[in-house]
């Protein structure tokens, strides 16, 4: 029987029908049946000594069941029955053979839990807040193939708006590091054999478990970066739909066959993953970060080493646990965190190991620079989404309305911690001042600065102190240089990490809000009078991750999305991002491209085969 139950093999044929009859759904991997390896060999012996019970007599049976008597459920029954008819004595017989078995063993453990976790593994749970976190996807350790492993050393996670000690997880240095890769170059082997099927369908359940734990998911975002409750939903659903993409861009991985010039040869175009992948994420999007790049590596056949960032690390060990609950084989997701003073050595460790071909970093062109040089050594291929200085163009034509409404939606989703959000504000000078008003009411009548678990909350904390300090430096900067201050300005009268929600006016060129990435809710417009001026200005940037602008005009339409030196444009939309498409930038702003159907080849060689002798 395929998948059969090692506790079942002692069983007759007729009672393995029975036991079929009553689980018709269960297959291998699912129910009640499973691979033997689920199990140590202590408890193989232990299930071989189960012995059905003598099946009853069969007296003559009634035509149809007695209700009143008939409830093969129900914990107090007992062989015989008063109502023996064929339909009872069957359930009657499986529930006894069930009610022994599950007596005789422990709970089955999930199928993606193959290993048993160590003594001290960690289930933390954040009490005494606005809402608790769930105490299994809260965990604290390292996990490396398919354990759950602690270090000797530990570092402190901190909720960025109320400042509480939300826990402490693994602080993982380089043995760490290089024991990951290890296992995810172990696991590499047998994972690229993995039929594109399977993992399609273990990506795929990974995602039904995303959705079904969205809730818990979302609570742990807020918690660790501050971000509001229902912005910290959407990213969930954001990065669960990363997962069920790549699922089926796993089957659409396509190869070629080539007529030659000559005609007894034939050209073959194969695609094969690169390998091990290094992940290395950012803390402003905890989760998204990390399925998109693991859901095109996992789907091409990668395994992977997972190093989130400090400030975020328990939404990546969540994201560990429900992999494992999918099913994903030990070795293939694996994930170090590791705390600010570890972060540079065992990064290096990630970038420079002989075993890890791949490299994906998200993160700041000045650490992206650091990273590229690391893997030039040894030539590793790299995919990059670095910082952006992205451009927010109104010309005359547009609508203003439509104009101020994408600026708040581009400019504000996460207090302005998002790499595509406008950072520079260029209006035309016969809507400016419309502009500039229209956008200072709807900052003040939509946003609401607060602790993201508070109902309302549409602002909440920036990450961390130094967050807070640059963007009160650029503030200081642009009105030392005469900007003017439309409204907010300030540090937010909660205290901590918190600030206001900040429009300026009058602003030049030459100001730190213009020339640097401010990554807080800070909005500088400059006026222009041209359009080939607004472009100018635009492109006077070493980086090109998005752009932006709003205009009625086709032809001017048509002209500015050329011009714009971005990897991503925004026309007459504020919201760019999407699975579905490609995601990068040019200049500085990165290497290669994540998301849609270009994100896979990310991970994928193509290997030409030459078939002579036809």
């Amino acid at each position: 029987m395929t998948g059969e139950h090692p506790t079942l093999r002692k069983v007759t044929c007729v009672h393995k029908f029975i036991f079929l009859g009553i689980f018709p759904f269960a297959g291998p991997g699912e129910g009640l049946t499973g691979s033997t390896d689920h199990f140590t060999s202590s408890e193989r012996g232990r299930s071989q000594c189960l012995r059905l019970p003598a099946r009853p007599r069969r007296p003559a049976r009634p035509r149809r069941c007695a209700p009143a008597s008939c409830d093969p459920c129900d914990p107090a029954a007992r062989l015989p029955v008063p109502c023996q008819c064929r339909r009872c004595c069957r359930a009657m017989a499986t529930c006894f053979l069930l009610r022994n078995f599950c007596a005789a063993r422990p709970a089955l453990r999930p199928p993606g839990r193959l290993l048993r976790e160590p003594a001290g593994a960690q289930r933390r749970s954040y009490v005494g807040g606005p809402a608790d976190l769930h105490a299994d996807l809260l965990r604290g350790d390292s996990f490396v193939g398919g354990r759950w492993l602690p270090t000797p050393a530990t570092f402190p996670v901190y909720d960025p708006a109320s400042g509480a000690k939300l826990g402490t997880v693994a602080d993982c240095g380089v043995p760490e590091a290089r024991a990951a890769v290890r296992a995810a170059y172990d696991a590499f082997s047998s994972w690229k054999e993995i039929s594109v099927k399977e993992r399609s369908s273990l990506l795929r359940k990974w995602y039904d478990l995303m959705i079904q734990n969205k809730d818990e998911l979302a609570k742990i975002i807020t918690a660790e970066s501050g971000k509001p409750l229902k912005e910290a939903q959407g990213e969930i659903l954001y990065s669960a739909f990363f997962l069920e993409w790549f699922s089926e861009e796993a089957r659409r991985v396509y190869g070629d066959i080539i007529y030659t010039s000559a005609k007894d040869k034939r050209g073959l175009v194969l695609k094969q993953p690169v390998g091990v992948a290094s992940i290395i994420t950012p803390w402003n999007f905890p989760s998204a970060m990390i399925t998109r790049k693991v859901g095109a590596a996992l789907a091409a056949g990668c395994t992977v080493v997972v190093k989130p960032a400090e400030d975020t690390p328990y939404s990546a060990l969540a994201l560990a646990q429900l992999a494992n609950q999918a099913g994903i084989p030990p070795g293939v997701y694996n994930v170090i965190p590791c705390s600010r003073t570890k972060a540079k050595e065992v990064g290096e460790v990630l970038c420079t190991d002989p075993l890890v071909s791949k490299i994906s970093f998200t993160g700041s062109t000045a650490t992206g620079k650091i990273l590229l040089h690391h893997a030039a050594n040894s030539v590793k291929r790299v995919s990059m989404e670095l910082g952006g200085l992205a451009p927010f163009i109104v010309f005359d034509s547009a609508n203003v309305d439509q104009a101020v409404a994408g600026a708040m939606a581009s400019k504000f989703r996460n207090a302005g911690q998002t790499c595509v959000c406008s950072n520079r504000f260029l209006v035309q000078r016969g809507i400016h001042d419309s502009f500039v008003t229209k956008f200072a009411e709807a900052m003040k009548k939509s946003l609401r600065v607060g602790n993201g678990f508070e109902e309302g909350t549409t602002q909440g904390p920036l990450i961390n102190e130094k967050a807070v300090e640059k963007v009160e430096k650029h503030v200081n900067d642009a009105v030392a240089k005469g900007a003017t201050v439309v409204t907010g300005g300030k540090r937010h009268q909660s205290g901590g990490n918190f600030f206001e929600p900040t429009l300026l006016s009058n602003v030049t060129r030459d100001m730190l809000c213009i020339t640097e990435e401010t990554f807080g809710p800070l909005a500088p417009v400059i006026k222009f009078d041209k359009e080939e001026e607004a472009v100018a200005i635009a492109n006077a940037a070493d980086v090109g991750l998005a752009g932006y602008f709003y205009s009625q005009d086709p032809a001017q339409i048509w002209r500015v999305a050329e011009q714009l030196e971005v990897g991503m444009v925004g026309v007459n939309e504020g919201l760019i991002s999407s699975v579905e498409c490609p995601f990068g930038g040019v200049k500085q702003s990165g290497l290669g491209r994540e998301g849609s159907k270009y994100g896979i080849d990310e991970y994928l060689e193509v290997k030409y085969v030459c078939y002579g002798g036809l």
